[in-house]
This record gives C-alpha cells, structure tokens and sequence, in this order.
C-alpha cells in the first residue's frame, strides 16, 4: 500500500485504484462471450440453427486439440456455411478439413458436392445476371462437350465468339474440340488456325504453344516444334510435358546432347512419369550414355509396372473383382 501525502492527512490511494480496477476487469469479464463449447456448436448445427451455430463454431474450432472434434466442427461449419448460402464460411471450414484431414474418404466427399454444389450456383447466378454473355454461350458449349456433342458445342463457342471476337481461351478450345472428333482432311490445319489465333489474343496461353509444337513434331517440323515447346515451357515452368515435347524434338532433330536438360527437367517435375524415363534414356542413349540410359529405361519400366498396379487396383476397387480374371 502506498501512501501519499496531502495538506493535514494522508490518502489510501492503492485500495480505490485496486477496487476500480477489479470493477472493470469484472465487467469485461461479464461482456467478453464465454467460448463456445465444441459440442453445443455442433447441436446447433444439426438442428438447423446455422446463423447461430457459425460463430460459435469459429470460436470453438480455436480450442480444439481432439482431431475427432475438430472434424466434426469442420464438417458442420461446412454444411451451415452451404445451407445458408454463405460459401466463404463452407470453403474456411473446407480448407481447414482438407488440410487437417488430407486422405479421409468422408472428407473428400464432402469436398466435391461443395465444389460441384458452388459451381452449379455459380453458373446460375452467370444465367441471371447475364443471360445474353458470351460467358454463358461457352459455359454452355463446355457442358455439351462434356457430352459429346461436339457439333453444339462448336455452335456455342463460336456463338461466344460472335459476341465478344476477343475472348481469351475460346479459339483454344474450338482447336482442341477439333482435334478430338473424328478426323478429316481439313481437321488438323483447321485446329492449327485456332490455336495461333488464341495466341494472338493470349500470347500467354502454354497450352496452345503446345498443341502448336505436337503438331509440328507429328509433321516432321522439328524447328518450328521445337520453338512452340520451348515457349510453351518458358510460359509455365511447371509444364511438365512440353519439357517432354521439347526434348523428343531436340532428340529427333540429332540434338540428343540439347534434349537431355529439359528431359531432365521433364523427370525432375513427375518422377512417376514412365514417358519422362523413357525419352531422357533415348536421349542418353544417342548422347553415348549408355549407362545412363539403361538406368532410365529400368525406371520407365518400373513407372510403368506401377501405373498398371494402380490401374487394376483402381478396377477391382470399381468393380468389386480381383483385378485378375482367371
């Protein structure tokens, strides 16, 4: 306690100080909310009371150390967030899960009719509020691609097209819609068009440089695919298949000592790719690196006996069979 000194008496000042402080320290205890309990948050959510039960959910998924309880947080944070139409709220709690929970089967689940759910309203909020877009004319072809109805699709694109001459990605898609049907004998210079008029709108689209570059290579152009790939890594240095375009031209074109970096490079990104072993070792392999080579020859082998592993795997997991019909 300390005292202090006034004109003819002393004054307690500590004990006052003390009792004011306390007050407050009382009623910011009163006014702060008490935590959440994880599970009243959790019965919340079940019986429907979402706008109620998404705050505490917040404040209990804090305080959770139980992984059996954060995930039940998570999955009714998931669900509210979608049943009152607030995606922010199911994708925090999505993202939570799937980071927590990265291989559980029930969470994978509930991670693709969130995203297939957000898609659909997404796509219907476009149709309200812009019926007449061309995003609404290639969002339609998209659909009817999927389907198989290529000649609608066509339509629908090139009705985007109509609308707005310079939107990005649609030439690409009508060139790799032309590769994928039927072949005629305009087919293959037809889709080249389209893809070197999307580079002319998107000089940054990797994908039409690489389409670019396969046609090339498949005619024998080893220099013009061998610039397409080359730009086409250089736009995305994570394309691991135009590494591989690059190094099978540079191959083709007696270069074998050019085509071994990106090959490398090729390995480096899918070390599970059995074509990115194999084409590194025909590189070695005309580059005098006999050693070498047959080191990737035996991982493409091994790459390729693993896929087939997780291809019957996958099979008999589908089909309920033992993946070796007798």
């Amino acid at each position: 306690m300390v005292l202090m000194k006034a004109p003819g008496r002393y004054f307690v000042t500590t004990l006052a100080a003390a009792a004011v402080l306390s007050g407050a320290d009382v009623a910011a205890k009163k006014a702060a909310p008490a935590p959440a309990a994880p599970q009243h948050a959790i019965q919340l959510a079940k019986a429907g009371r979402c706008t109620e039960a998404l705050p505490a959910l917040h404040r209990a998924e804090t305080h959770l150390t139980d992984p059996d309880l954060r995930r039940q947080v998570g999955m009714a944070g998931v669900k509210c967030g979608m049943a009152v139409n607030q995606a922010p709220e199911a994708l925090h709690f999505l993202e939570a899960l799937t980071r927590a929970f990265p291989r559980d089967p029930e969470v994978l689940y509930l991670a693709t009719h969130v995203y297939s759910d957000l898609s659909i309203r997404a796509s219907q909020d476009l149709l309200f509020a812009a019926p007449g877009s061309p995003q609404v004319h290639e969002l339609n072809a998209e659909a009817l691609e999927t389907q198989g109805k290529w000649k609608e699709a066509l339509f629908e694109y090139q009705a985007a097209l109509q609308k707005d001459p310079h939107l990005a990605g649609v030439h690409y898609r009508i060139g790799r819609l032309l590769l994928s049907q039927p072949q005629t004998a305009t087919s293959t210079a037809d889709a080249k068009k389209e893809f070197e008029d999307e580079l002319a709108i998107d000089p940054s689209n990797a994908g039409a440089e690489y389409v670019l570059g396969e046609l090339a290579r498949q005619a024998g152009d080893w220099n013009a695919s061998i610039g397409h790939f080359s730009r086409a890594a250089k736009l995305d240095l994570n394309f691991a298949d135009a590494y591989i375009g690059l190094g099978r031209a540079l191959t083709s074109a007696d270069r074998p000592q050019d085509a071994i970096p990106p090959l490398e490079t090729a390995v480096k990104l899918e070390p599970e790719s059995p074509a990115a072993h194999f084409f590194l070792g025909t590189a070695y392999r005309h580059a005098g690196r006999k050693a070498d080579a047959d080191r990737q020859f035996a991982l493409h082998k091994e790459m390729s006996d693993k896929a087939n592993q997780k291809r019957e795997q996958l099979h008999s997991e589908i089909t309920g069979s033992s993946g070796n019909p007798q």
